[in-house]
């Protein structure tokens, strides 16, 4: 079984799944493809990014060696049982984020005092993976999902992910990005020249990984690099169809290749990717990416963004890194006002206004004043409306605030009088 299955395109077909990193299907990277070709050598069809997320744990991580899993937060919250199940549930960070993404000094610092506490423990050599020549074990994992993030909706900067895999260079640690919102973007002026954009506007980590300082095959290197960058076809075809790659260098792609089940059951999604690979061949799934998905969504999310701009704004709700030439994704974080909480918006707003949206004081951010809205799923003419109503919510939650204060004001100053009249007395 080779990194790249025969299974990813059918016998006859002249384009297989390679094509969507090799740029003449859907160009992930604006990186030249005459200069950094993405080899099939490179690539690892896959079940899906969260399947490929516990493969990779399986392949390149141990329950001890490895020290932590950073996690950029806030983080999808669904990559927590991944996590849990591969043994590192006392093992998880959180890393926090700033306008440009990840906060790299906090980072630096922390995974230094992680190696300290390993080298005090004697932590020097894995526990229960033995030595195998298709994989390796690194010290630490990093987890992101570095453009329009799930759920803070913000994109990594370049000067952040330079700065991220110079990180994961010195301290031995793999960087797992979710890169699967890339294809759907759209530039944030509502009245764009085009509608549609076929070219990245930044270079993924793993990119980042393969240009930087002499890149992931450099002098001395392992050859695994320090990057792993998983796609998937659930946000851009179906998520039923559980079809994906991961893109690293051609050790670490073999590695994935190599992980037990796919040793046994042979390469994931089989018949799905034979399908996904002739849609690519007639061209079909770019139409849809660039007539339909990025088109539609982009005018769902500028309905939705008027809309915030409009009601939540002046209640002092924040957005982030609003001034972005490019956004995309499924959603937009909200910053509350106040002492506001996400919790007990959701809940009210579930309640009296029947509008569903996620707080951020799950286990993967605990942002206590902050709410994730989603623009992917309800029919466009419903955006406004729902923002809205959520726009009641919080202004009711405003006003009791106001009143609590002035009530509080008033008991204060009732007190005063009090203790002021005994004075007198006495």
């Amino acid at each position: 079984m080779t990194a790249f299955s025969d299974v990813a395109g059918s016998l006859t077909s002249s384009k297989p799944i390679i094509n969507l990193l090799r740029g003449s299907a859907l160009p992930s990277s604006p990186l030249p493809s005459d200069e950094y070709p993405a080899a099939k050598e490179r690539i690892c069809i896959t079940g899906g990014a969260s399947q490929n997320l516990a493969c990779l744990l399986q392949v390149f991580t141990d329950p001890v060696y490895t020290r932590n899993i950073w996690i950029v937060s806030p983080s999808y919250m669904l990559a927590f049982r991944i996590f849990d199940d591969s043994g590192f549930a006392k093992k998880l960070r959180a890393v926090p984020e700033d306008d440009e993404g990840i906060d790299i000094d906090f980072l630096k610092r922390e995974i230094s005092k992680s190696e300290e506490s390993a080298q005090d423990e004697g932590n020097d050599a894995p526990q229960f993976k033995k030595d195998r020549p298709w994989g390796k074990i690194y010290k630490h994992v990093i987890y992101a999902v570095p453009t329009f993030s799930n759920p803070s909706s913000k994109t990594m900067s370049l000067r952040r992910r330079e700065d991220l895999v110079r990180v994961a260079r010195e301290y031995d640690a793999l960087i797992i990005t979710d890169d699967v919102y890339d294809f759907l973007q759209w530039s944030s002026n509502p009245n764009p020249c085009q509608p549609s954009l076929e070219h990245a506007i930044l270079p993924r980590v793993v990119d980042v990984d393969r240009y930087l300082d002499g890149g992931a095959e450099r002098d001395g290197a392992d050859g695994f690099g320090n990057a792993a960058s998983n796609g998937s076809f659930s946000k851009i075809c179906g998520p039923g169809l559980r079809t994906g790659w991961v893109e690293g260098t051609e050790k670490l792609a073999h590695g994935i290749s190599q992980t037990g089940s796919s040793r046994s059951g042979g390469a994931p999604s089989q018949l799905s990717a034979t399908i996904v690979a002739e849609t690519l061949e007639t061209g079909e799934l770019q139409r849809h990416v660039y007539e339909t998905l990025q088109p539609s969504y982009g005018q769902r999310y500028h309905t939705m963004i008027a809309a915030i701009h409009e009601h939540l704004v002046p209640l002092g709700v924040r957005l982030p890194q609003a001034d972005r030439d490019m956004v995309g994704g499924y959603f937009i974080w909200l910053t509350l006002p106040g002492s506001v909480r996400g919790q007990v918006v959701a809940q009210r707003a579930r309640e009296e206004e029947n509008v569903i949206v996620a707080p951020g004081n799950s286990r993967s951010c605990r942002r206590r004043n902050a709410l994730r809205v989603c623009f992917a799923w309800e029919e466009e003419r419903m955006l406004a409306e729902g923002i809205e109503r959520l726009a009641s919510v919080i202004r009711s939650l405003l006003e009791e605030e106001q009143q609590q204060q002035r009530g509080d004001e008033s008991a204060q100053r009732r007190t005063g009088h009090e203790d002021q009249n005994q004075e007198d007395f006495w």
